[in-house]
């Protein structure tokens, strides 16, 4: 037998093991082939919203929490998760999932941990039933998205009284002091103005905050100046009696003032310059010193001839009510207070005429009164203690001239 012979009768045993076992790897390929195909024909898919995210996925899995906990998300009882974790896995199956974010609020100091899905502020503070009044201050604003580890502050506002000028309002604050308080209110102070209470007090509930407008005005005023009198004697007048010479004119000051007002009121003036705009011109009179009578004694009689007969007589002075002290003839009776002068009614006793009264003395009829009439006649003393000594009695008078 020769070589070929040989390798022909070990070739077909060859073959015929090589054609089984390519046979028998593509049958096990096959099989492998068609099980990979039927395994992921019988997958759901399922859409995935993850954190805002979308994709989707196919898979085996049973419920809603297997899906999550194949892709190692831990769920939070504050996340959103739609539908409920339980649920069974369906195909084209759409699952959301939001994690919560952690928020710190403070609301007037009261600080408290919040795990919420909202997506803005407001929407956090109405979830969580947390009111806002109209003045309330929020930082960060309502508008504002919510981020992770976020700190919000909520100041609630409380009324209170402020009086600006004089005006008084009902506002309400945020603030805890009265400049923080002035500041929001956007209220300037001016450099005299001053507040009650001080800048630096802290402000409560139905607090009144007083603002006192202060200002400096300077305020010129003229003012008249009195004239001086200027008296002089004269012998040839009766004394008593007074003529003008020269008539007085009152001068002219300017005078400057810085005044402090308070809400518009004056409540000081300090005279700081003074101006003389004209000069007082001097009153100049002549005083008479020319005497009419002789003093006598009042007990003396007098001696000659003459008209005597009674009267009803009274006394006066000349600060006794409704008198001058300058009677009807002109005598000054507060110049002369030793003068002796009767009242009379002048159709019994002419004005000028000389007398003699009994128990007065020599006197003058230069004075007359709206009570004396006929025989009557009123005696002028210098006090009231001796006009009270005379009272009323008769007494003889007797005409001299």
């Amino acid at each position: 037998m020769n070589l070929e012979n040989m390798k022909s009768l070990f070739s077909k045993p060859m073959d015929r093991r090589r054609k089984w076992l390519i046979a028998t790897v593509s049958i096990i390929a096959f099989v492998a082939v068609l099980g990979a195909i039927v395994y992921e024909g019988t997958k759901s898919a399922v859409e995935l919203t993850l954190d805002g995210e979308t994709k989707e996925v196919r898979t085996h899995a049973n419920t809603v929490q297997d899906i999550l906990g194949d892709l190692e998300i831990s769920i939070r009882s504050e996340d959103y998760l739609y539908p409920p974790k339980s649920t069974k896995v369906t195909n084209n199956m759409k699952v959301v999932w939001e994690p919560s974010k952690k928020v710190t609020v403070s609301v007037d100091g009261k600080t408290e941990t919040i795990w919420t899905t909202a997506t803005s502020i407001e929407e956090l503070l109405k979830d969580e039933k947390i009111s806002l009044g109209e003045h309330d201050k929020v930082k960060p604003s309502l508008k504002e998205d919510i981020s992770g580890n976020m700190e919000i502050n909520i100041v609630k506002a409380f009324p209170l009284k402020l009086v600006d000028g004089g005006k008084e309002q009902e506002v309400w604050s945020t603030s805890t002091t009265v400049a923080d308080f002035l500041k929001q209110q956007e209220i300037k102070l001016n450099e005299l103005d001053r507040v009650e209470p001080g800048l630096e007090k802290s402000i409560t509930k139905d607090d009144v905050v007083n603002i006192v407008r202060v200002e400096k005005v300077t305020d010129v005023v003229e003012a008249p100046t009195d004239y001086a009198v200027v008296s002089r004697k004269d012998s040839s007048l009766t004394k008593g009696k007074e003529e003008v010479i020269q008539e007085g004119q009152q001068g002219l000051v300017e005078k400057e003032y810085v005044v402090v007002k308070e809400n518009g009121k004056e409540v000081s003036r300090e005279l700081v310059s003074e101006k003389t705009v004209r000069e007082s011109v001097d009153k100049v009179v002549n005083v008479g010193t020319k005497v009419l009578v002789a003093q006598v004694s009042r007990g003396e009689a007098p001696s000659g001839n003459g008209k005597e007969f009674y009267v009803s007589s009274t006394a006066y002075t000349a600060n006794c009510n409704g008198c001058s002290g300058v009677t009807s003839t002109g005598i000054n009776l507060h110049a002369n207070p030793s003068i002796k002068v009767i009242a009379v009614d002048p159709s019994i006793i002419p004005l000028g005429t000389k007398v003699y009264v009994e128990g007065y003395g020599y006197a003058v009829a230069g004075d007359t009164g709206s009570a004396i009439k006929g025989n009557k006649i009123d005696v002028f003393f210098s006090t009231k203690a001796e006009a009270y000594r005379w009272g009323r009695k008769q007494v003889k008078i007797k005409v001299l001239n």
